[in-house]
């Protein structure tokens, strides 16, 4: 039997399992495709699961049911999410994997314990230096206009670069994070979108959250939005960078709300790869 995964945590986090070396219904929750979601004991970890039916395929509303249960399993549990999309083709699979990386899971759920995410969302006009004067600056090169688009591109680039970068760490210094992951995208409107997201104890999320609205009522300039908290999705993936080798069978879908439609996107810091 297949099984489709969305995340795992420690055994003695869920009671279901106290009693139970097989599989154990998680109580009136559903996943991917209205499957019955279910724990799967493996050692001192639990894996939640659904069957997978290989003739069935995702959508989007798979992704949303995909965070829905790991939202649901995050609200008793440090948990580690699974890319969406992960399928381990029958028991065998799952136990073998699960096995060789325990030590490492077990790792990141201590280093992840009473953490949350929060996700910041700014929007900005990309205004920086003057059209006019950018472009004087990008003919000194030459005559040629295809030099002096690419010249110009360069500056926008980094002046983008510069300014975000500024920007992050003026939220670094407001919020205080224990870590956070940054990336900058440009829209179709000309606008630069900022997206931080701030590792935090779970216990602050009220402190947080009042930081946000006296920091975004004197920040009028900037279009600043909130959500969280969420399960730290990022920075399991940092910890889980070169942990293990579960290969998912689509890619991932959005860990957070979407940030808006921009079709495109610029890295400013180094972000964590999807968890395979």
């Amino acid at each position: 039997m297949a099984w489709y995964a969305y995340c795992i945590g420690e055994k003695q986090a869920f009671p279901e399992l106290t009693r139970h070396r097989k599989p154990v219904p998680l109580e009136s929750v559903f996943g991917v495709n209205g499957n019955q979601v279910f724990l799967y004991p493996a050692s001192d970890l639990a894996v939640v699961v659904s069957e997978q039916n290989p003739a069935e395929t995702f959508n989007q509303k798979c992704g949303v049911d995909h965070a829905r249960v790991i939202a649901e399993c995050f609200r008793q549990a440090t948990v580690l999410p699974f890319r969406f999309g992960t399928v381990f083709h029958d028991d065998e699979s799952l136990r073998k994997s699960i096995r060789s990386n325990q030590r490492q899971f077990l790792t990141n759920i201590d280093k992840l314990r009473g953490k949350t995410e929060m996700h910041l969302k700014i929007v900005v006009d990309d205004s920086g230096v003057k059209d006019a004067e950018r472009r004087a600056a990008a003919s000194n090169i030459g005559s040629h206009p295809y030099l002096s688009d690419l010249r110009e591109n360069a500056m926008r680039a980094r002046e983008r670069q510069t300014r975000a970068r500024a920007m992050s760490f003026q939220m670094h210094r407001l919020f205080l994070p224990l870590d956070e992951e940054v990336s900058c995208r440009l829209m179709d409107n000309g606008k630069m979108v900022l997206d931080i997201a701030h590792l935090i104890d779970r216990k602050y999320v009220e402190r947080y959250q009042n930081k946000f609205s006296t920091t975004s009522a004197t920040m009028r300039e900037w279009q600043m939005q909130v959500s969280g908290p969420w399960p730290p999705y990022h920075f399991v993936h940092r910890l889980t960078r070169s942990a293990h080798v579960i290969q998912p069978t689509a890619q991932a879908a959005p860990v957070v709300a979407p940030l808006s439609d921009a079709v495109t996107a610029m890295p400013v810091l180094e972000q964590a790869p999807a968890l395979a």
